[in-house]
């Protein structure tokens, strides 16, 4: 843990705490090997030789899975959103070189990719596989990322994380104690619906929701993989500092919302927040 001191919120009476996720491995950092980990263990458990998962061509969950693919000797496969392009880009480069297969659906297709017939299709092709869904949010990453709020050993009033697919947050909200809540900051536009997709994650996990949470859609600034200037000068002026570089599609868009809400007295004084940093882009 690393306390942030930054007299914007030293103004507001508000004491902002780092998890440092992004230190847990280089090529598996923060909540990818926290949703990873009991996946893992339960393919390796149930005899499966080979994980398959879906992704963009940018996903960090991709990369990671084709890392730990490679570290507990599984086969892995991602399936790509979209057509293919050469050269692939140094995500699907690096998850080539860890021994990833790659294959690709076209975007109607990936928007039925858990539907019977698209699986039973990739079963066809590629046989038996383990399957992780994308971003790898399920009742075991739910258990996994459950652990953070227990490794915190300072008292605190909230825990922020970025949004996704709200597998982090639905554990994070899970490893909860008392009166403390978990943010979530969506980085997708229009994301209402991941109320429900947490429910869901935490009753597979638990069998029933746990933990206070909300999830803040205000902060996504256009949408997934979108920027504006405003956060791309709140990234670099964060880096100047502290000395931190804030990824600007997750971290930063969370790290914005934290400062922007602690300037607007959101959090009353006294509070202490915790910002779990998952890991780089």
């Amino acid at each position: 843990m690393e306390e942030l001191i930054d007299p914007r919120l030293g103004a507001r009476g508000v004491r902002l705490l780092l998890k440092r996720d992004d230190l847990i491995d280089p090529e598996i950092p923060g909540n990818k090997w926290r949703k990873l980990k009991y996946n893992i263990q339960a393919a390796r458990r149930s005899g499966h030789g080979r994980i398959l998962t879906f992704g963009g061509a940018y996903s960090n969950h991709i990369r990671a899975t084709a890392a730990a693919g490679a570290l507990f000797g599984l086969r892995t496969v991602g399936v790509i959103r979209g057509e293919e392009h050469l050269p692939l880009n140094p995500t699907l480069s690096y998850a080539v070189e860890q021994g990833m297969t790659l294959a690709y659906l076209d975007r109607g297709t990936y928007r039925r990719k858990m539907e019977s017939d698209v699986i039973g299709a990739l079963h066809r092709r590629f046989g038996d596989f383990y399957l992780i869904p994308e971003g790898g949010s399920n009742g075991l990453a739910v258990r996994g990322c459950a652990e953070i709020p227990d490794e915190i050993t300072q008292d605190f009033d909230f825990i922020c994380c970025p949004c996704g697919t709200g597998g982090t947050l639905a554990g994070i909200a899970a490893g909860l104690h008392g009166d403390q809540e978990a943010i979530g900051f969506s980085v997708l536009k229009g994301a209402g619906w991941l109320n429900d997709e947490i429910r869901r994650l935490q009753e597979d996990a638990h069998a029933a929701p746990r933990g206070r949470w909300h999830v803040n859609l205000d902060y996504h600034f256009g949408g997934y993989a979108k920027t504006k200037p405003e956060l791309l000068s709140f990234v670099e002026d964060f880096e100047k500092r502290h000395g931190l570089r804030l990824d600007r599609l997750y971290t930063g868009k969370m790290m914005y919302g934290i400062f922007d809400l602690a300037g607007k007295r959101t959090f009353p004084p006294g509070t202490t927040i915790v910002a779990v940093i998952t890991g780089p882009i």
